[in-house]
């Protein structure tokens, strides 16, 4: 029988979200798992940039989280937070989208160029009506970038600009010279092109970014797109806005309409929202939370698939370009800190390492993922206290990100496990080898259970070994102000024996194995 595109797509999905079920090959045990890395069985490259960020001028994540100013008490770098620079530079950030996020399709490029007292000040209307300065502009973001390794990826104004404001802002970026654009950049002190590569088409075109149809979002997609140019002999990789969550409607509504129009990545949103300040969860609350986990991975699974009845060779990147967990703010968080301002906890630390497992059990279907947000705003992995206040902590989603760090780069390989799939959340874990290297990393979610697990290694013969672990019984702990190093990366415990490893994991923990094998 001949399939329809739909129909092979469903089937495809089908299929695909079968494998996303913990295999019962094992005997289950009471707080024991057992668990087979396949060294030898590839599933593809788990690329630095699915370990991204992403930065919105929201709250204090910008101004008092990234940017102090050149003439503030606290200490700096040409304005920017050093202890910011420094511990991203440590974490080595591989890509940060900016302005937005809502803001995106609000913010005029223009504004933020030029000698920062006569930029003109305009009204956040997205997030809490402050005065916006502009003093932290495009020239500004590129050289943050450059101090702490990443590549830009800027969010473009659809909502309220125009394909010509796209354009414009692209040659001003990377047109080398022979412009007037090219001259005021070199003008406002930066002779040298930004080369920046990656656009976003607007955001979130579904809601904040204009409340577009699935359809209209494409056809808007084709007229910017259509005036996108290689300024520099530099080719913009162009993503369109994608759905909000796993919306297969939405997917093929853009693609139909798309209709074989270029196109370099399609980003999707998915938040895992929760209903409790982010201090007072109760377990239940958290596994409400967490088991949001599941979903997302089943979003990459199904919306890959819907691509590949358009883009069968896989020309066009999958992003999830915001991610991560979105709790109540309380008023007086926001009052003191900015809005959506969030604290970390272990919880916090155990949802990132969920969700960077996924990313690595599924590294070839996506191209790109940027946790929402960098400092200070939601899953942030630092937290201020302002802009005159020199506290910067590392929260414990910055040690979770750390922890994953040694997988960049390496090719992620088949992973088997007993956990249970009616049992949510249970162990998550996943792995991935370059050359003599094998890297297992393994989150125990529970918070009432330790975990002992055994880990057979095949394809590969296990010599010796090393173990880190980010643990804190509490899952409300954080690293505060006054505690900075409460929960931090320790070394672990581990058994190599006979092709096996073994290590205890105890309850609410994020654990990474680093192997030597022959």
């Amino acid at each position: 029988m001949t399939l329809t595109r739909r129909r092979l797509i469903q089937t495809t999905a089908a299929a695909s979200l079968a494998s996303l079920l913990p295999r019962a090959v094992f005997s289950q045990g009471t707080g024991n798992r057992k668990a087979v890395v396949h060294a030898d069985q590839e599933i593809g490259i788990i690329r630095p940039e699915l370990h991204s960020h992403f930065a919105e001028h929201l709250g204090s994540c910008v101004y008092g989280g990234i940017w102090v100013g050149k003439n503030s008490p606290v200490p700096n770098i040409n304005g920017f937070r050093r202890a910011a620079v420094d511990y991203l530079k440590e974490l080595g950030v591989p890509v940060l989208r900016w302005p937005g996020g809502c803001f995106a399709d609000d913010y005029h490029w223009r504004d933020g160029i030029g000698p920062a007292a006569k930029r003109p000040k305009s009204v956040n209307t997205n997030w809490g009506g402050y005065t916006e300065d502009n003093g932290f502009g495009t020239h500004e973001f590129v050289e943050f970038c450059r101090l702490i390794g990443a590549e830009p990826y800027f969010a473009a104004n659809v909502g309220s600009g125009s394909p010509q404001e796209m354009r414009d802002w692209m040659e001003y970026c990377n047109q080398p010279s022979g412009s007037s654009l090219a001259e005021e950049r070199a003008a406002n002190g930066s002779p040298e092109p930004f080369r920046v590569r990656y656009w976003g088409v607007g955001n979130e075109l579904w809601g904040c970014g204009g409340n577009f149809t699935a359809q209209r979002t494409a056809e808007e997609y084709r007229h910017f797109a259509t005036f996108a140019r290689a300024f520099g002999g530099l080719r913009p990789y162009l993503v369109g806005c994608g759905p909000n969550g796993n919306n297969t409607q939405w997917t093929r509504g853009f693609m139909d309409t798309l209709s074989g129009y270029r196109m370099d990545g399609y980003s999707m949103h998915f938040y895992s929202n929760g209903n409790l300040p982010p201090l007072e969860y109760t377990p239940e609350a958290m596994y409400t939370q967490l088991n949001s986990f599941p979903r997302v991975e089943q979003a990459i699974i199904q919306q890959r698939n819907l691509l590949d009845g358009y883009d069968p060779n896989r020309r066009i990147g999958l992003f999830l370009d915001e991610w991560g967990v979105w709790d109540r703010m309380t008023a007086e968080d926001e009052k003191r800190n900015g809005r959506l301002w969030q604290q970390e906890s272990m919880r916090s630390a155990v949802a990132a390492g969920l969700g960077l497992n996924i990313f690595n059990r599924q590294a070839e279907k996506l191209y790109m993922c940027n946790i929402a947000q960098m400092v200070n705003v939601l899953q942030a992995v630092l937290i201020t206290d302002g802009p005159e206040g020199r506290n910067c902590v590392r929260t414990t989603s910055y040690y979770a990100f750390m922890l994953f760090k040694p997988h960049r780069a390496k090719t992620s390989v088949r992973t088997e496990t007993d956990a249970s799939s009616d049992q949510l959340p249970d162990l998550s874990f996943s792995a991935s080898r370059q050359g003599g290297d094998v890297v297992v990393t393994l989150v125990n979610p529970r918070h009432n259970a330790d975990m002992q697990v055994d880990c057979e290694i095949r394809g590969a013969t296990p010599r010796q070994g090393r173990a880190e672990i980010l643990h804190d019984p509490d899952i409300n702990a954080y690293n505060s102000f006054d505690n900075p190093n409460r929960v931090v990366i320790r070394p672990h415990p581990l058994s190599v024996e006979n092709g096996w490893i073994r290590l205890a994991l105890p309850a609410m923990s994020v654990a990474t194995v680093t192997l030597q094998v022959a």
